[in-house]
């Protein structure tokens, strides 16, 4: 996994109107999820904020990253976990992180990457991509940028299904029957097979 590094400070005041005085500032309110639980058993929230412009690096990229947060001096290492936005603008609301370390395994989304032309395409038919990501969990060291699935064997009508796949130090936390990618029937495919028949034929 790629690696950034961005600025924050800690948040003194919570609430929405707080929330919406930071954001007029630029500001966009964060929490960060680590090991520590409060009184009710669920994870602790750490309250803070992180400029636009700094979050900007990590909201509008395909890249997954491991972030680097240095809250005031204090380096925080973390995950993206969730971005509310506003259902007009767009605009990022709040930013939940979780907290990450060398010894515990996290599970996370990791996207898919097609490797190599398929037969069923060479053939006329279409591919359908199912599903971008694939839930994976490792150590956040071990995470690729991407997983490879090569298709150049799969041929019209034909699936691969997430159980086909593996991958060295990661386990695969995403259904086996889920599946990633197939290749469609299309009329080009049906005229191509009908006049190849009728060549036989003859």
């Amino acid at each position: 996994m790629k690696e950034i590094n961005v600025t924050g400070q800690k948040r003194e005041n919570l609430g929405k109107k707080a929330s919406k005085e930071l954001r007029k500032q630029g500001l966009i309110p964060c929490n960060i999820y680590g090991e520590k639980k409060g009184e009710n058993g669920l994870p602790e929230a750490y309250a803070f904020a992180i400029p636009f412009t700094e979050l900007r690096k990590i909201i509008y990229t395909p890249h997954i990253y491991v972030i680097d947060i240095d809250i005031e001096g204090v380096h925080r290492t973390a995950i993206l976990k969730e971005i509310q936005f506003h259902p007009v603008t767009d605009a990022p609301l709040h930013v939940d992180f979780y907290e990450v370390n060398d010894q515990k395994p996290i599970t996370i989304g990791i996207p898919v990457k097609l490797v190599g032309l398929a037969q069923g395409v060479r053939d006329g038919g279409r591919m359908n991509i199912s599903i971008r990501k694939i839930n994976v969990t490792a150590p956040y060291q071990q995470i690729p940028e991407h997983l490879d699935v090569d298709v150049t064997k799969l041929r019209i009508g034909k699936s691969i299904k997430v159980g086909q796949l593996s991958y060295e130090g990661i386990e695969i936390a995403t259904g086996k029957e889920v599946i990633v990618c197939s290749i469609k029937m299309t009329r080009n495919a049906v005229a191509s097979a009908a006049s190849d028949s009728d060549e036989t034929e003859e």
